[in-house]
């Protein structure tokens, strides 16, 4: 059965795709290896490296206290509770990396917020 131009590209497309999957592969692989390189090198030439924990050592606390009420979360729909737990996430990751971090507290944590929570992020429970 003959094939229309539009069929005869679209294969010879697929054979040259299927072709090149090693090459593709390959310089993947060697773009992963080149990264990995730059990065060492530089942590090299960097003696100090970005450490968490000497970071750490040079956070001065904020007096700033950052509350949250979650009281509300019985008025709200599922999507909503979902989008302040991914808000409250946030919030906390930034809180960490900061160098004068605030003291966030949650309150009135009950409800649809915390079976999300429990469902979706079990570490909630240790943070500090």
């Amino acid at each position: 059965e003959p094939m229309s131009k539009r069929q005869r590209k679209k294969l010879l497309k697929q054979k040259q795709w299927e072709e090149q999957k090693d090459l593709r592969r390959q310089k993947r692989k060697e773009k992963r290896q080149k990264r990995k390189l730059e990065r060492q090198s530089k942590l090299d030439s960097n003696n100090e490296g970005n450490d968490r924990k000497r970071m750490r050592r040079e956070v001065v606390p904020s007096t700033l206290r950052l509350i949250v009420d979650c009281s509300f979360d019985d008025l709200m729909v599922l999507k909503d509770v979902k989008k302040l737990h991914k808000q409250i996430q946030r919030c906390y990751a930034e809180n960490r990396k900061a160098f004068h971090p605030v003291q966030f507290y949650l309150t009135s944590h009950g409800g649809q917020l915390k079976s999300n929570m429990n469902e979706n992020d079990k570490g909630w429970v240790n943070w500090k």
